[in-house]
């Protein structure tokens, strides 16, 4: 450095000419080896891909509350059919990118709550069921937040936090977790295909002979409410199971560091969030769940009058 620096002052004393800042930026360039940063190229096929998914996912938000349910589905098929392709295609290819990483399942959640909300909205997902769903993401959105915060190494800053190169804590999703995922998608799909049946335009298209026999052949419209009854059900089930398992499981948060006495004491205060949180949505399902029962057998009485 003190080279460089005398120099610059023997440029800048004997010629201040242009000739003499040429020489001048030559040298420091032999001088100095400055490091080469390595950019992404984040402009390919499988990032193109999810960038449509994501533009894709309020069109179908969209027809789906106005009814328009084969465009729907079939929007859906695109993105479903996208979202296995484009993951192919990286590792075939070798295409993988870090912003490919995190922008991909934030197109898939992205879409999965975009589905559970507009279908809830339309009336063909339970109310409580929605609860469920959209409250065990909520709760482990917010458990994250702190977890973030609180296993973050000093100094604890804004820049520092959302600074994803400084790791802190690491999420290791359950086996239940992954299933109840693969669960609520196929129950979303299932909606999606029989919300077809009600669509005028998919039912006189050329495909409508073969949905109205897939229907019979599932027992008709009672044979079908009956599947979807069941599904949702099962659902149900491992929604509630896969969030309460963050609040008993040590594994599937690990807070990075050594000191253990604290790590065992974030982690209680973090599973207690999700507990609390998700134990809220638990009852705001069940009293959800409650009214629909007491309403359809006041219906039911109503009608037998």
């Amino acid at each position: 450095m003190a080279s460089i620096q005398r120099l610059t002052l023997t440029c800048q004393q004997r010629n201040p000419s242009p000739a003499a800042t040429s020489t001048l930026a030559t040298a420091l360039k032999s001088k100095l080896k400055l490091p080469t940063v390595k950019h992404e190229n984040i402009y390919n096929l499988p990032n193109f891909l999810t960038l449509t998914r994501l533009i894709a996912t309020p069109v179908v938000g969209y027809l789906i509350i106005h009814n328009h349910h084969l465009y729907a589905f079939s929007l859906f098929t695109y993105a479903a059919v996208s979202d296995l392709l484009d993951g192919w295609i990286a590792r075939k290819w070798k295409l993988q990118t870090v912003v490919g990483s995190v922008v991909d399942p934030m197109a898939d959640k992205f879409l999965m709550t975009t589905l559970v909300t507009c279908l809830a909205v339309n009336g063909s997902l339970p109310m409580p069921l929605f609860a469920l769903i959209l409250g065990r993401d909520a709760s482990l959105a917010i458990s994250a937040l702190y977890y973030r915060y609180a296993s973050l190494p000093a100094p604890k800053t804004m820049a520092r936090y959302w600074d994803f190169s400084l790791p802190s804590a690491e999420v290791h999703p359950t086996t239940i977790s992954k299933f109840n995922t693969f669960l609520q998608l196929s129950l979303l799909g299932t909606l999606l295909c029989t919300n077809l049946l009600h669509d005028p335009s998919a039912t006189t298209s050329a495909a409508g002979g073969l949905l109205m026999s897939i229907q019979d052949a599932l027992g008709g419209e009672a044979g079908v409410k009956t599947i979807i009854q069941g599904m949702s059900a099962v659902v149900a089930t491992t929604t509630i199971y896969s969030g309460l398992e963050y609040t008993w499981s040590k594994k599937a948060v690990v807070i990075l560091g050594g000191d253990e006495a604290l790590k065992r004491k974030q982690g209680f205060r973090g599973r207690m969030i999700m507990a609390s949180g998700f134990g809220s949505f638990i009852a705001l399902a069940a009293w959800l769940w409650y009214n629909d029962t007491a309403r359809e057998k006041v219906e039911e009485t109503d009608e037998r009058k």
